[in-house]
């Protein structure tokens, strides 16, 4: 154990942090976690517009059937309207990623804000063939989530020729007597202007090569990673590795999330299009899923073996701390209280657990058995719940509960060792102190 603590520290460790801080990666992180409540607002408006009612479903004297189908007549009456949140947001995901990845990229140079975020909407218009030519119409086709790997592209370059510029006193510099906020635009006319001359050459030789503009090659390049990434060994790989870093003390969702929220979200966005369309919803690994029918579950279990069978006073006052932060996803204090910090007493059940979980849920969704995510909630919404609402299925809610109890399982033995460790300890001191 020693040595593969040293092991992780000396070489895995620092190797990751150094990535999760790179400035490009880091970039993308944070800027699509920036835009996580468009997502979610569009996934209401969605949910809302189109709701999750079978066409079979006939009047009856239920109650609760009656309200279903009054709900699903206003939806038909009013679509347009409560679909529009959505086609103003995930509808249009791409130009949100465009300005929230130049914002972090700008300020990780500690630039310009606005002029950056402004240079990168409108180089990223400029390339994504939006405007139809003919009419001069803007059509939102081509601003959606499946060219929101072509908007990163665009918002990380296009910060980087600007920073290129100003680095090498490539710009105009107005007279000192020039107020600062005049002064400034100034600054990034003529990065601006390159900018804009080189990418829509550029897109013009895409165009003429390929057939398709820059955003639209892009996507094609990545969208093999989508299915990739969309596999159960991937998956089950890049939630042990989660696991691990956890068991080191360090945030590993965030880690890890720097290479997967590009892909989750870009998933979940066209997973919620297909469902809004009634086409076939295709990717298992988008939204919270990983984190939903994961770990969140064994968080809960193992503070219920806690309350039901370990008498150590250690671990009851830290689960009865714990208990309320867990049950909405927030599992910090779990994880430093009790702790599963360094602790392969729950290491160990913890792996186990997320494999189970997983596998349990992907095997059923790959089947037809249960929904796929299609829906963004806020992290904070209990486990069942999200599970249901995520994928419009309340079928995912029983399962969360099943998985559960076999958590509960799973976890029990491996809690009862340690809570036997932590009894003998707990005596010794109770014996030094009252002799």
């Amino acid at each position: 154990m020693n040595g593969f603590q040293s092991l992780m520290e000396i070489y895995v460790i620092p190797a990751a942090a150094k990535i999760a801080r790179q400035r490009h990666l880091a970039a993308v992180r944070d800027g699509l976690a920036v835009i996580i409540p468009m997502t979610v607002i569009g996934g209401i408006s969605c949910f809302l517009a189109v709701p999750p009612i079978p066409a079979s479903m006939a009047e009856s004297p239920n109650l609760f059937s009656s309200l279903l189908l009054a709900w699903k007549s206003l939806a038909g009456t009013y679509a347009q309207i409560l679909a529009l949140p959505y086609y103003l947001t995930t509808g249009i995901l791409s130009l949100y990623v465009t300005a929230a990845v130049a914002c972090q990229m700008a300020k990780s140079y500690h630039m310009d804000i606005i002029n950056n975020v402004l240079s990168a909407l409108l180089v990223f218009l400029c390339v994504s063939n939006c405007i139809d030519m003919r009419t001069g119409f803007l059509s939102t086709d081509r601003l959606g989530a499946d060219y929101m790997f072509g908007a990163v592209t665009v918002a990380l370059l296009v910060v980087e020729i600007n920073h290129l510029f100003i680095e090498k006193s490539l710009f105009i510099n107005m007279p000192s007597s020039v107020p600062p906020s005049v002064a400034a635009p100034f600054h990034y006319l003529l990065p601006l202007g390159f900018n804009i001359l080189l990418w829509i050459g550029g897109n013009c030789v895409c165009t003429y090569l390929t057939g398709d503009g820059i955003t639209g090659l892009v996507f094609s390049i990545f969208r093999p990673l989508l299915k990739v990434t969309d596999s159960l060994p991937s998956i089950l790989l890049l939630n042990a590795v989660i696991t691990t870093f956890w068991f080191f003390g360090i945030h590993g969702t965030n880690l890890v999330g720097a290479v997967t929220l590009p892909i989750t979200t870009a998933a979940l966005a066209a997973n919620m299009e297909a469902y809004r369309t009634g086409g076939r919803i295709d990717y298992i690994f988008a939204g919270n899923v990983s984190s939903i029918f994961g770990n969140w579950i064994t968080y809960i279990a193992i503070l219920m073996v806690i309350f039901t069978t370990c008498k150590s006073s250690r671990l009851k006052s830290a689960a009865r701390l714990a208990i309320i932060p867990s049950i909405f996803n927030i599992n910090e204090p779990c994880i430093f209280g009790i702790p599963t910090v360094l602790n392969l007493y729950t290491y160990i059940p913890l792996l186990i657990c997320n494999a189970v979980n997983f596998s349990s849920y992907y095997l059923l969704a790959r089947a037809g058995i249960l929904g796929r995510f299609s829906m963004s909630l806020p992290f904070t919404v209990p486990g069942p719940l999200a599970a249901a609402l995520a994928t419009m299925d309340p079928k995912a809610f029983l399962l969360w509960i099943v998985l559960l109890t076999a958590d509960y399982f799973i976890v029990m033995p491996f809690m009862k060792l340690y809570d036997t460790q932590l009894m003998i300890a707990e005596k010794h001191v109770s014996s030094a102190v009252n002799p």
